[in-house]
């Protein structure tokens, strides 16, 4: 985990929102953490640090960044992180029925037209003939932890497929990397920011879109401690008007592409400060761009798809049968998809 801080930060004013607005910062220097990954997907906390949208709320912001979604929910509910964007995972569910978490907007969405999450194979097993999902049984599958949101779409697939699949836990992201490029694992679901670059490196070959069996996923959610959003709603509220003024703007330079050349330019120039750091910019460049999938405007959540995820928790046996959306989501703050 490493943490990264800049206070006071201003730049270019963004597209306005549908979320109110303050006349000016009613939270003057009120300082809080945001948990994050290096990923493109998470490019709106960073946009909304870049260009000022948290100072313009009076928030001083430190992020903290992990590698894994299990961790940041726990920091969360530790108090060491405020707000956070990552997936629904067994560990947020049960810290949500214990009251120490609560979800209050929707992030990373699948999208039909806009590329998505891609389905990859190792090059041991597409040589072996694993040249589509429809080739899964039997084989082995990579996740982060049990409860992950990669142990959910890898089970989706499989399911669709009638496929009998070996689910590997690996803790991290880059440890699932290694082990599907050195054929330990034959394959894996991730964002195309990092599926693009494997498949285009060699390293992997794309055999599918997770899109196809799960349309209109909402992958990541905006989340905070029950605490937070129980007791500091101006606090939140500021939080999700800035994230939202973040989305707003990556998503018209690199999703619709709305915004021009040159502020696409820049738009990934901001997210190399973040993702990719240990490469030029050139050779990141191409990886960002392919990384660019739907942040929900507003953050809007799709609770059809909150549903389907934790409908699939309890069929696992992960949850309790007893949880339900009102466990996990604070609707008080949420849009509504």
């Amino acid at each position: 985990m490493t943490q990264f801080t800049r206070r006071g930060a201003m730049g270019a004013m963004g597209a306005a929102v549908t979320l109110p607005m303050l006349a000016g910062p009613a939270l003057a220097q009120t300082k809080l953490t945001v948990g994050a990954l290096r990923f493109t997907s998470h490019a709106a906390s960073f946009v909304a640090f870049e260009r000022g949208y948290f100072a313009d709320e009076g928030l001083e912001v430190e992020f903290k960044f992990f590698q894994a979604a299990q961790p940041m929910a726990v920091a969360i509910a530790s108090g060491d992180a405020d707000y956070a964007v990552t997936a629904i995972s067994g560990g947020l569910i049960s810290l949500a029925e214990k009251g120490a978490a609560k979800v209050i907007g929707g992030a990373l969405s699948e999208e039909k037209g806009i590329d998505g999450q891609k389905i990859l194979a190792s090059n041991a097993a597409y040589e072996a003939g694993m040249t589509s999902p429809a080739a899964l049984d039997g084989k082995s599958f990579g996740i982060t932890q049990a409860g992950s949101s990669f142990h959910y779409m890898g089970s989706k697939i499989a399911a669709a497929e009638g496929a009998d699949v070996t689910f590997k836990p690996l803790q991290k992201v880059g440890a699932v990397i290694g082990a599907l490029k050195s054929g330990q694992i034959d394959a894996w679901s991730i964002v195309p920011h990092i599926a693009k670059p494997l498949a285009g490196a060699g390293a992997a070959h794309i055999i599918g879109n997770v899109s196809d069996y799960l349309p209109d996923y909402q992958v990541t959610t905006v989340f905070t401690s029950a605490r937070n959003a129980a007791n500091e709603r101006a606090k939140t509220q500021a939080f999700l008007r800035a994230f939202a003024r973040g989305a707003d703007d990556f998503n018209a330079a690199l999703v619709d592409k709305t915004a021009g050349d040159d502020a696409a330019e820049d738009m990934v120039k901001l997210i190399h400060k973040y993702v990719y750091t240990d490469r030029e910019y050139e050779k990141a460049k191409a990886g960002i761009v392919n990384g660019a999938m739907r942040i929900n405007k507003n953050a809007a959540l799709n609770m059809g798809s909150v549903q389907d995820q934790l409908g699939w928790f309890q069929s696992e046996g992960l949850i309790k049968d007893s949880i339900t959306t009102e466990t996990l989501v604070d609707t008080s703050y949420v849009d509504i998809m």
